[in-house]
């Protein structure tokens, strides 16, 4: 058996960014590592320029998170904003007055996170815990302007995997994003996707790939 620490994202609007550069911020359908990874280092307090310790936490977890299904159907909004002193064309150092920029937005989503521990983590479960029920700086659904409505802690949990311990919290149903590559799951089917949002501390705004493992139902659509 595994300890999870269970967290809840919750908020009217949520944005998890992926690669992008000035003209057009999208986002995922879920929580990316490099956003996770922000929100518990702002809960413990790492300060963003400390890259030892914020590669330290980076190393410390590995994580699933479903997609809740809940009443409410999850929406993309795409928001208008004006940037002064973007770069032009999106490369270089030559900078344009103001540029319009668009910033994507889910509405009415709803996450469940199973965090567990790598071995020799610098930042165990316990630790973790305590800082998302007495976060240090506020944490944040992606942006500032995306609000938690909710506590970040739900529980802890002991189970044979990633799959079993979501399982144990309500609501059961929904996509899984996980880093763990499960051989069987009963009654999902599996798909690999490779996505860019490994953070690297010491190359600031640079990303790894990694490889999600989608677990979803029949004919879901887990191509996003």
């Amino acid at each position: 058996m595994r300890d999870y620490l269970i967290l809840k994202l919750q908020g009217v609007m949520q944005a998890w960014g992926e690669h992008t550069f000035e003209g057009l911020r999208p986002s995922t359908n879920f929580p990316t590592r490099s956003a996770l990874t922000g929100l518990l280092a702002a809960c413990l307090g790492i300060d963003r320029n400390d890259r030892q310790q914020q590669q330290a936490l980076a190393n410390s977890f590995l994580y699933a998170v479903r997609q809740d299904e809940t009443e409410h159907s999850v929406i993309k909004m795409t928001d208008y904003h004006t940037v002064k002193d973007a770069r032009e064309d999106y490369v270089g150092l030559k900078s344009h007055d103001t540029i319009i920029t668009q910033r994507e937005y889910l509405l009415d989503a709803a996450f469940t996170v199973a965090i567990w521990n790598t071995e020799g983590a610098e930042y165990s479960l316990e630790q973790l815990k305590a800082a998302v029920c007495q976060p240090r700086y506020t944490p944040f659904l992606g942006r500032r302007s995306c609000p938690i409505t909710r506590p970040l802690y739900e529980s802890r949990v002991q189970a044979i995997n990633s799959d079993e311990a979501l399982k144990l919290i309500e609501p059961v149903a929904g996509v899984i994003y996980s880093e763990e590559d499960l051989p069987d799951v009963i009654g999902r089917n599996k798909h690999r996707h490779r996505v860019r949002d490994m953070p690297l501390p010491n190359q600031p705004r640079q990303f790894a790939s990694r490889m999600v493992y989608v677990y979803g139902k029949e004919n879901a659509d887990v191509s996003e």
